[in-house]
């Protein structure tokens, strides 16, 4: 199974939503693009956050040095993204992807994230409760849905609101994963908590 992990905006919970997917199947992971924080990366932080032996952390296609969108920090370190560059690392375990950034981040001047994500995936979005948050989750996955992209279901991160949640799920119709409450800090324990706790329904995807 190849777990494409995106969410509606930056900083709504995907790397903790990737390492508890991560760990809960003993999958490899792998983010095809970092912009910025190389020092302290996703790859790194998942690494920190998963406890069981089996996962593999496979290289970033592409590691640009500036915390921005991705066309940008490659202008700023005198490259080009080139989508064909972008290659899937080869395994037989399970495969869990993040994204960067929301799906129509651009990658160059013709491609977004949403061009990495292949017929064989399925796709979790993450959404976060804030002002705005409602439409940015509708129109995320309205932009799968025009693609024919595979929606496996909505993780909630963060604090919950009835009135945001219901309204996504009853407009979506999209299955709702879990949610990962707004704990005080995320470690190897917290993390293994949630892969426990949503297992389950992830194997079952």
């Amino acid at each position: 199974m190849k777990l494409f992990i995106t969410g509606i905006g930056t900083d709504v919970g995907k790397t903790i939503a990737s390492a508890i997917i991560t760990q809960a199947l003993e999958a490899d992971y792998w983010k095809p693009i970092q912009a910025g924080d190389l020092d302290n990366s996703d790859s790194a932080k998942v690494k920190r956050y998963i406890s069981n032996h089996k996962t593999v952390i496979h290289n970033n296609s592409y590691a640009l040095n500036t915390p921005t969108s991705p066309h940008f920090a490659a202008q700023l370190d005198n490259i080009s993204i080139e989508i064909q560059k972008i290659v899937e690392p080869k395994t037989k375990n399970h495969l869990v992807i993040e994204a960067a950034g929301g799906i129509l981040v651009p990658l160059n001047n013709t491609h977004t994230v949403i061009d990495l994500i292949k017929p064989d995936y399925k796709v979790i979005v993450v959404s976060r409760h804030y002002l705005g948050s409602i439409n940015h989750t509708l129109l995320t996955i309205e932009a799968l849905n025009n693609r024919g992209i595979n929606i496996a279901g909505i993780l909630f991160s963060g604090d919950k609101n009835e009135s945001t949640e219901s309204i996504i799920l009853e407009k979506t119709k999209i299955k709702m994963l879990g949610r990962i409450e707004n704990e005080p800090y995320f470690d190897c324990n917290v993390i293994n908590y949630y892969a426990e706790k949503f297992k389950e329904t992830i194997v079952n995807l």
